[in-house]
């Protein structure tokens, strides 16, 4: 076996000896490839199967069954029949207009000519800078958590219990100590009670009760009230806030000419298939489309 693969290989590397282009260089059954659509091929593959094919003549082999495995299958569609199935026929017929309308406006976009968008780009971020540079306000946060799930412990004494801790810590109680003596938050208890993340209203990952009484407290170092949430009930210190601001036009201009350069594309395009649209010049045949649409009609 390890001879007739070297036998192959030797083969296949002569086919692909200069001025060898037209005539197939491989083929099965009555189905082949010349070398230029084989080249196109490789050209195609991933550079792990371009060094194996290179390297090793049973990988090279295994590469090419599964190219010419895709030809043949994809020559089966020749067979499609508008007499004995045009269901099937038509279904084949425009799903290769539609791969076709597709390729050639991926190709008209592709070549497009994109203009320098950095002026438009500085007007759009002076006009619309809350959509492209705005930072909302983000608050620091810590807190003490009496842990209580629902339905597994009695959230009215778990209250008066919260409360009466609340009342000592705004009398002056030292936090750290009470985070320690009360919380059954493990992550903030070993970090004091601090809950290490900015938040803005709105922040995904954080329990919206929660971020709620954070934006509830008027002052750095004062406390919400009781906040109750899934996992029970927070005592939350408000520990440093980030004015909402805007960014600087340099952080954000890559986003906006990115966008802009969408929205370039995106009208081109839609020049591009208007050239396409039916012409003052067309035939429309009215009694073939009666016939057609009349079945379609429905009573009002």
């Amino acid at each position: 076996m390890k001879h007739l693969l070297t036998i192959l290989s030797t083969v296949i590397l002569a086919w692909f000896a200069p001025g060898v282009v037209s005539q197939n260089i491989i083929e099965d059954n009555g189905v082949g490839m010349t070398q230029e659509e084989l080249e196109q091929i490789i050209k195609r593959w991933t550079p792990q199967m371009q060094r194996a094919a290179a390297n090793d003549a049973g990988d090279r082999l295994e590469l090419l069954n599964i190219a010419l495995a895709a030809k043949k299958i994809a020559n089966e569609a020749d067979n499609y029949s508008r007499t004995e199935d045009p269901e099937l026929y038509w279904r084949y017929q425009l799903a290769i207009r539609g791969t076709k309308q597709g390729f050639v406006l991926k190709d008209f976009l592709d070549s497009l000519a994109i203009p320098d968008m950095s002026e438009l780009a500085r007007e759009r971020y002076e006009t619309l800078k809350d959509q492209f540079a705005k930072v909302p306000e983000q608050r620091l946060s810590s807190n003490i958590l009496f842990k209580c799930f629902p339905g597994e412990c009695d959230r009215v004494l778990l209250r008066i219990e919260a409360q009466r801790v609340l009342d000592e810590l705004l009398a002056g109680a030292d936090f750290v100590e009470y985070v320690h003596k009360y919380s059954g938050d493990p992550g903030t208890k070993a970090k004091d009670g601090f809950f290490d993340k900015w938040m803005a209203i709105g922040e995904t990952g954080v329990e919206p009760l929660y971020t709620g009484g954070v934006f509830d407290i008027a002052n750095i170092g004062d406390y919400s009230g009781l906040v109750e949430s899934r996992f029970g009930i927070h005592l939350v210190r408000l520990d440093d806030i980030r004015e909402a601001h805007h960014l600087p036009f340099e952080d954000v201009e890559a986003g906006i000419i990115k966008l802009l350069e969408g929205e370039y594309r995106k009208l081109s395009a839609k020049e591009f298939n208007s050239r396409f649209q039916i012409t003052n010049d067309a035939y429309i045949d009215g009694d073939a489309m009666d016939t057609l649409f009349g079945t379609l009609k429905t009573a009002e």
